[in-house]
């Protein structure tokens, strides 16, 4: 294993887990009335956001290496995934400083983190 597919595989890992933790974050507030939106979401949302932009820039030089190992990314998923992100992020962030978090908003975020989810699963 090249050190760029150690360095793909932890960013990979990174990813992995901040959107375990968005999730788990998330749905902590299932039951809460009022429901908040916990201060570490946008944190963890722009830290998942960074580990796939490592991932995607580094994924060429791995291509170049192992063209079957390491295929080429479908750009239209890329950007799919990054539109997500960054409408969780917008909704994060205008939304971590209010005492009370509309339930729209909350089922709004929790969709959109698992759209992601299930385009990294099912969209190849």
């Amino acid at each position: 294993m090249t050190t760029l597919a150690w360095v793909h595989s932890a960013f990979l890992l990174i990813h992995i887990l901040c959107v375990l933790a968005l999730v788990g974050l998330l749905l902590q507030q299932l039951k809460k009335s009022p429901r908040v939106l916990h201060s570490g979401i946008p944190h963890i949302a722009a830290t998942a956001l960074l580990a796939g932009l490592v991932m995607v820039g580094i994924r060429p030089a791995l291509h170049t290496q192992d063209a079957n190992k390491w295929p080429d990314l479908n750009n239209s998923w890329v950007g799919a995934k990054f539109l997500v992100l960054i409408i969780v992020l917008v909704l994060a962030y205008k939304n971590v400083k209010k005492t009370e978090l509309k339930k729209s908003t909350w089922l709004t975020i929790v969709g959109l983190v698992t759209l992601n989810f299930l385009m990294a699963l099912f969209w190849k």
